[in-house]
Parts: structure tokens; C-alpha cells; sequence
């Protein structure tokens, strides 16, 4: 396989649990709440769907299982937040140290112990499409699926009432509540679909994308995913765009090392982390400009 191949063939799935994550605390700061704590449901979904996976072979149930735990840590976060009044950050990294701590615990018995990955389906007529076909779009299941549901995000949240309301709740809280709107149950469900969405992504991370188990597996996915939602702008093709390129990115480490381009594995590993950063300033800078013009 050349170099062009394998970024065809493995951004989409380099990307997705960036996407999931991403797409998930995009629609809860949507409605106003700021959760920090993404990395460590990844990481206590990507555990507790492994070792679903490794015992019963069904990497349903992980999923299941993984999106379960992610939305209960989700939801202590919006307790804390919610109904006792905690500061967001504060809540959110504990959060996140709280599901790190939970992911080594249950996946210490496990660590590097392997599992089946899923098989690759092609899209019809285009799968026979030269280069392209066999790569691009020859993919399993889970990125199809999430295709769907991106789209089917856009369209709820731009195209419907309830994304209408997500939006009133997150603009102006008191002004929704004043028309009737549950805005603390509105958050809630938000920190909850978050939280599913950050177990998903810790599932496919370990079942599917890398099928094994290793404490610390997720590597600062979740908040590369937080950085994206700021990337993106709050908009869920912006925020899809900035998942493929940080997937690109993330593969540029092997694909250097295939065309034999000599430069230290540890800069290229580092380079979505980087790009990170800078995204952040010239975001921020932007913004800063746009107040000043103001």
C-alpha cells in the first residue's frame, strides 16, 4: 500500500473518535455549559467497551456498555454543575481525572490484550472506483454510521425547533426559561448526549481503531476534540472538517516513516497537538480583532 492509500484508507477512521467526541461537546456548549472533562469518559468508555468486547465478541454490547458509563460520568458533571452550582472547569476536570483514574482501574487486568477489529464494507458502484474505492470508501460500519448521524445532527440542530431551542438555551438561558422552556433539563439531556458521544468515541478507539487495550491509549484525543469544537465555530461541518484534518495529521508520523522522510518520530507526533495551539491563536486573535472592530 503507498503512502497516498493509507491516509485514504485510514483518516476517516483516525478521525471519527475526534468526530464523536467533538460533535457531542459541541451541543453542550451549545446550550451554555463548558465540559472539560471529555478525555476521561473517552478513556473510561474506551475500557469498559473493551473489556465487553474481549469477553462476549459482540462489540454492540461494548458500544452499549461504553455510551452508558460515559453518560452516568456525564451526568455527575452536570449535577455538580446544574443542580449544586459548581464551577464548570473545576467540575470538568475532576471529571476528567475521575475517568482516567476509573479506565486505568478496570483495564489494568487487560493491558495489552487484543481483540477482533470489525470488517469493512464498500459503498456500492463507488467501492470499485480506482484508488478512491478500494480506500476512501471501503470503511466499517461505525463510519458509516457516523456519517448518518453527522448529517443528521446538522440537520436537527439548523433545521428544527429543538435545535432552535438548543440554540435560546445556550444564548440567553433566562429568556427561555422566562417562555417556558426547561432549560436545566434541556442541559441536562445535552451533558448527557456528550457523554455518550465521548463513550462512543472511546469504543471505537479501542475496539475497532486499535483493537487492544493500553492505559493512556486515548493520548489527549478528547481535548484535541474540545479544541475542535472552538476550530469548527460551533458548526457541525466546520467541526467534521476539522476532525479529517486532525485525522491526517495523526497518521503523519507512519506515512513519513513509509516514504521514508527522516525526521524524528517525536515532532511528527506532535504535530496535531501543535497545530492545536496555533489554531487556538489565530482563533483567539481573530475574535480579539472582531471585539476591537466593535
Amino acid at each position: 500500500m503507498s503512502a497516498v492509500e493509507f491516509l485514504l484508507a485510514g483518516t476517516l477512521a483516525a478521525a471519527l473518535p475526534l468526530l464523536l467526541a467533538a460533535l457531542g461537546e459541541m451541543v453542550v456548549e451549545k446550550t451554555g455549559l463548558l465540559n472539560l472533562g471529555l478525555e476521561g469518559m473517552m478513556a473510561v468508555g474506551a475500557a469498559i467497551a473493551f473489556i465487553c468486547v474481549y469477553h462476549t465478541g459482540a462489540h454492540v454490547l461494548g458500544f452499549m456498555a461504553a455510551a452508558i458509563v460515559s453518560a452516568i460520568l456525564a451526568m455527575v458533571f452536570a449535577f455538580l454543575v446544574i443542580l449544586v452550582k459548581a464551577n464548570q472547569v473545576a467540575a470538568g476536570l475532576a471529571i476528567g481525572v475521575l475517568g482516567l483514574g476509573l479506565s486505568a482501574l478496570f483495564g489494568k487486568t487487560y493491558e495489552s490484550l487484543t481483540i477482533s477489529g470489525l470488517p469493512e464494507y464498500g459503498l456500492p458502484l463507488l467501492s470499485h472506483i480506482p484508488l478512491i474505492g478500494p480506500t476512501l470508501l471501503t470503511q466499517d460500519i461505525v463510519v458509516w454510521l457516523a456519517v448518518i448521524g453527522t448529517i443528521a445532527l446538522w440537520y436537527v440542530l439548523n433545521k428544527t425547533k429543538l435545535g432552535l431551542i438548543i440554540t435560546a438555551v445556550g444564548e440567553n438561558a433566562e429568556a427561555a426559561r422566562a417562555i417556558g422552556y426547561p432549560v436545566a433539563v434541556i442541559r441536562c439531556a445535552a451533558v448527557a448526549f456528550g457523554g455518550t458521544m465521548c463513550g462512543l468515541a472511546g469504543a471505537y478507539a479501542s475496539t475497532v481503531y486499535t483493537p487492544l487495550w493500553a492505559d493512556g491509549m486515548i493520548a489527549g484525543r478528547g481535548w484535541i476534540a474540545l479544541a475542535l469544537v472552538v476550530f469548527g465555530t460551533w458548526q457541525t461541518g466546520r467541526v467534521a472538517f476539522g476532525a479529517l484534518l486532525f485525522g491526517i495529521l495523526s497518521l503523519g508520523e507512519l506515512t513519513a516513516q513509509a516514504i521514508g522522510v527522516a525526521i524524528p518520530s517525536q515532532v511528527l507526533s506532535s504535530l496535531p497537538y501543535l497545530v492545536t495551539i496555533l489554531m487556538l491563536v489565530v482563533i483567539s486573535r481573530h475574535q480579539f480583532r472582531a471585539s476591537k472592530r466593535l
